[in-house]
């Protein structure tokens, strides 16, 4: 975070895309500011692509001046339906919209719009730190606008909304989610008030259609600590309606004074220590559903206690019918999602026993391409707080990992050996240890290495025996 004066702010837009926009905006007589977003991250010196520029007036108007001053370096899309205009120019997208007002219906989400002034428009804002804007005219470049004080919440790490919070998220409830992935992604608090109004709104969310949920959900998997946002989400009520199968891991049960760990927690402490090693999101999700089957499978025994069997094949037949539910993909990635769920106690088994050749090559067939990845998985489950029962898990992994790598190494090199050696061939040519066997060996060498023979006794053999011919050697 760094503090900005208006002439650091005109200095930060001293480049060629704000110029023309200025000169765009000034030949029309309208008053243009840039703003939300690329504003904020100005500030938190973050770098950013995407320009938000709003226009007292037409911004279809000075989108259409601006391509004309870019010629074919730039296209331009035009909305007319929703008064806006995209100009693409090398690596910006830069969004043009006139200064409105909205309003709302009660069971809509979508606003009734007029055209407003640049104070309307910063009030349906949905948050401070994006209600930020600056003036692009060349007589004013550089000159902030923050009503709400935005700049203040920056400085304090606050997600709080311009005007009234139950106003706002009443309005549009994916602000909602959005204020929670915010303070996510920044590691900002959300501010007392505007909480509370997430928890007497949370019911609104229901309007909100899932695909838009997804989109939010995923950005906040993708942050760096994804449980703060989880954690938040839970604390407002949104959890509960968006994944209540989630939220029925935060149960502890206690019976002749014997306990199970806390599962949500815990599984949030599983998906933080996925997102330090994995920006695959798909695998971060596959940690946050790899308990979600332990409710479904909790049974108290008299002699083992609590237990949990096959939770994880439960697990796994629940994620295709939460990923329709949640509108995310059904395709390979529910499948690749659904797989490591079913097979992250295998390689926990295999490190709890002795680390057999035919037990790591059974895993290895089991999980194909994502051996790899299940292995980051059930790495990032071991949370216990006995450091020598952890230390034991990671020397057992670190084993487990030194088999996967030797058996593959070992069958990758067993796959491209010929299947008929030096020996046989020397037997079937009447030779001895000779450049001719080692011709020989290399034609049969390089044509699996190239694939352009099965490795199978038949076409190799084939395949030597037209070489032999050619070398003049008497084929038997």
């Amino acid at each position: 975070m760094r503090n900005l004066s208006n002439a650091d702010l005109a200095q930060l837009l001293d480049k060629d895309i704000f110029h023309h926009i200025s000169a765009a905006a000034d030949g029309l007589g309208l008053d243009c500011y840039v703003v939300g977003g690329y504003v904020r991250d100005l500030f938190l010196e973050r770098p950013s692509c995407d320009i938000d520029v709003v226009v007292v007036g037409s911004g279809i108007a000075v989108a259409d001046a601006l391509k004309k001053r870019l010629g074919k370096r730039a296209s331009i899309s035009v909305f007319h339906n929703f008064g806006t205009a995209q100009v693409k120019f090398h690596d910006l997208e830069i969004e043009f919209v006139g200064a409105r007002r909205e309003s709302y219906q009660r069971n809509s989400r979508k606003p009734i719009v007029e055209d407003g002034t640049l104070e309307d428009d910063q009030n349906r804002r949905d948050f401070t730190i994006n209600a930020l804007a600056v003036c692009l005219n060349k007589g004013r470049m550089g000159e902030l606008v923050d009503p709400f004080g935005g700049v203040d919440d920056l400085w304090d790490g606050i997600i709080a909304t311009p005007l009234d919070p139950d106003i706002t998220f009443s309005d549009d409830p994916l602000r909602m989610l959005r204020c929670v992935r915010f303070a996510t992604q920044l590691n900002f608090f959300i501010e007392d008030e505007t909480f509370a109004a997430l928890e007497r709104n949370a019911e609104r969310i229901r309007i909100i259609s899932g695909e838009r949920i997804a989109t939010e959900l995923n950005k906040i998997m993708a942050s760096k600590t994804p449980s703060k946002g989880f954690i938040d989400l839970y604390r407002c009520g949104l959890l509960e309606i968006i994944l209540p199968e989630f939220v029925a891991l935060d149960v502890v049960e206690t019976k002749n004074g014997r306990a199970h760990k806390n599962n949500f927690y815990h599984t949030l402490e599983v998906v933080d220590n996925a997102a330090r090693t994995t920006d695959n999101l798909w695998l971060r999700w596959a940690a946050f559903f790899h308990d979600i089957g332990k409710p479904r499978s909790k049974r108290w025994d008299a002699v083992a206690g609590w237990t949990f069997h096959n939770h994880n094949i439960i697990g796994a037949r629940m994620v295709p019918q939460i990923f329709k539910r949640l509108k995310f993909p059904l395709d390979a990635k529910m499948k690749y999602v659904r797989k490591l769920v079913d097979l992250h106690m295998r390689p926990i088994v295999i490190a709890d026993d002795e680390v057999t050749d035919s037990a790591v090559r059974r895993l290895i067939n089991d999980a194909g391409a994502d051996i790899d990845d299940l292995m980051i998985l059930c790495e990032a489950d071991i949370t216990s707080k006995n450091a020598v029962r952890k230390q034991r898990f990671l020397d057992n992994f670190r084993l487990v990992r030194e088999k996967l790598n030797d058996l593959k190494q070992r069958d990758y090199e067993r796959e491209l050996q010929p299947c008929i050696d030096g020996n046989e061939i020397m037997e079937m040519f009447g030779l001895k240890p000779s450049r001719e066997v080692g011709e020989l060996k290399k034609i049969l060498k390089e044509a699996v290495l190239n694939n352009t023979v099965p490795n199978e006794r038949e076409p190799l053999m084939a395949l030597l025996t037209d070489a032999a011919r050619e070398m003049g050697l008497s084929v038997g």
